[in-house]
């Protein structure tokens, strides 16, 4: 597997930067500080002109994992359908309901955009069964991969989580290492698991910080620590 460093984007610069840096997949997103809403079409449409890298893009309108509101599952799916004209890579999404993945908002949702895949975001980590969830995940064929960061504790803890998860997950799911994620964490990861994707977003921001913005020299370096690891 060749190793991916996957960025978070909430600009056209956030995008080159990472690009520049040699990041091999984006995500965009707007309203960072929340965890990632839902961008403009406008603006990923500009991405998209500007880089040749693929693009993976939010679908969340708020910050609850529960959706129940007609309204903004409407605004989900018509997002979907926009986003999908673009032929971007893919949608990030994550619905819950009674602590379950829930798996008809999903599929209600990506049904708008039948041929473009998806990933299955930290809602992950609110699930109560890990195993239940990833099983219940694998009924959405549309989805490919689940991003996790291995839950609570130290380091050595959330490896042995991620592990897990990935042995679970496959063969039709794929783990995304992301959250907290630096250079030490990728490394460890890499040695001890066969997950060989990187989802980050302070890490790869001036200052480490979530107001920072994506500078290549820090993607560069976390890329370099991949292909050394590989």
């Amino acid at each position: 597997m060749t190793p991916i460093l996957e960025v978070i984007a909430c600009s056209l610069a956030d995008a080159i930067e990472a690009e520049q840096g040699g990041a091999g997949r984006l995500e965009i997103v707007s309203e960072l500080s929340r965890g990632g809403l839902t961008p403009s079409f406008d603006h990923v449409a500009e991405i998209k002109q500007r880089v040749a890298i693929p693009i993976r893009v939010m679908l969340r309108e708020s910050d609850d994992f529960a959706t129940v509101d007609e309204c903004e599952i409407e605004r989900l799916c018509a997002a979907a359908e926009r986003f999908a004209s673009l032929e971007v890579d893919g949608f990030v999404l994550g619905f819950l309901k009674a602590g379950e993945v829930d798996v008809a908002l999903t599929q209600r949702v990506l049904a708008h955009a039948p041929h473009i895949r998806a990933t299955f975001h930290h809602a992950f980590e609110a699930v109560r069964d890990k195993s239940s969830a990833i099983s219940a995940i694998k009924r959405l064929p549309q989805v490919d991969r689940v991003l996790s960061h291995g839950g609570t504790g130290g380091l050595d803890s959330r490896v042995q989580r991620l592990n897990q998860y990935a042995l679970m997950a496959a063969p039709e799911l794929m783990v995304l290492a992301g959250g907290g994620i630096n250079k030490d964490a990728v490394s460890r990861i890499m040695c001890e698991t066969n997950i060989g994707e990187f989802h980050v977003g302070r890490a790869a921001r001036s200052q480490f910080q979530v107001e920072g913005n994506v500078q290549a020299s820090l993607v560069r370096a976390l890329v370099n620590t991949l292909n050394q690891q590989s």
